[in-house]
């Protein structure tokens, strides 16, 4: 006969400890941080896919422009070939070189005792640009993945202290009253948790893809410049 009335509470009680209900049953200020970490999560998911994206693109790009580079192509032709788009990457580097390389040329060789000089500096601003672009929004998973247990948790530590004022208002101090006021402050800090675990891991595989990227660039803004050196040098002894 008590067994319907068993089940009724114990169905209450499941309802009561859903997701749904901890984040309706709390407090305010915990909802607004619940929320803030939501929002967070999600524009972390979407810069960790476009990173993904951009970083997998460019290493395909220098693989492709290096490729064509040591095919033996002419680079008048790759030159002509890159102002024609948006170049990005090694490309962008190789036509801030060639572009400061032909404007010596057109000068008639006047300007070619700097000139190496020049080049190095076109180049380093070039890939400080690059490396810029890369590492846009990366400062945005670190600081979730840095800062999102601590506001986890200073909404849990509202919701313990709104749970005893309401214990202590309602003098009940059993399970079923106290359980369900902790569980909504702890789902507070787990909500910190999934925000910032992605967003530390995916920062720290960004940031190393990032350090690969920029020592490939550096890698042949020193080959380029070195071909450029040979030249200069041959033009200077003529």
């Amino acid at each position: 006969m008590n067994a319907t009335p068993e089940i009724a509470s114990t169905a209450l009680a499941a309802s009561d400890v859903s997701l749904w209900a901890l984040f309706w049953q709390a407090h305010w200020v915990v909802k607004l941080v619940m929320l803030g970490l939501l929002g967070a999560s999600i524009w972390c998911w979407a810069i960790i896919f476009d990173k993904s994206v951009l970083y997998t693109r460019s290493r395909r790009a220098m693989d492709r422009f290096e490729q064509t580079f040591w095919s033996g192509q002419s680079l008048e032709e790759l030159y002509r070939a890159l102002t024609q788009r948006e170049a990005t990457g090694m490309g962008a580097l190789f036509v801030a070189a060639m572009r400061e390389w032909k404007r010596s040329l057109e000068s008639q060789g006047r300007s070619f005792l700097g000139l190496q000089a020049r080049i190095e500096k076109v180049m380093d601003v070039t890939i400080q640009r690059e490396v810029e672009r890369l590492e846009s929004k990366l400062l945005v998973l670190a600081t979730v993945g840095s800062s999102g247990p601590f506001i986890g948790l200073f909404g849990t530590v509202w919701g313990i202290m709104t749970a005893f004022q309401s214990i202590a208002a309602s003098k009940n101090t059993s399970l079923a009253a106290v359980a369900p006021g902790i569980s909504e402050a702890l789902f507070a800090t787990a909500m910190g948790l999934v925000a910032a675990i992605p967003a530390v891991i995916a920062y720290n595989k960004f940031n190393a893809e990032v350090v690969k990227q920029q020592a490939r660039l550096e890698g042949f803004a020193d080959e380029f410049s070195a071909i450029l050196s040979r030249q200069i040098d041959e033009r200077l002894a003529a």
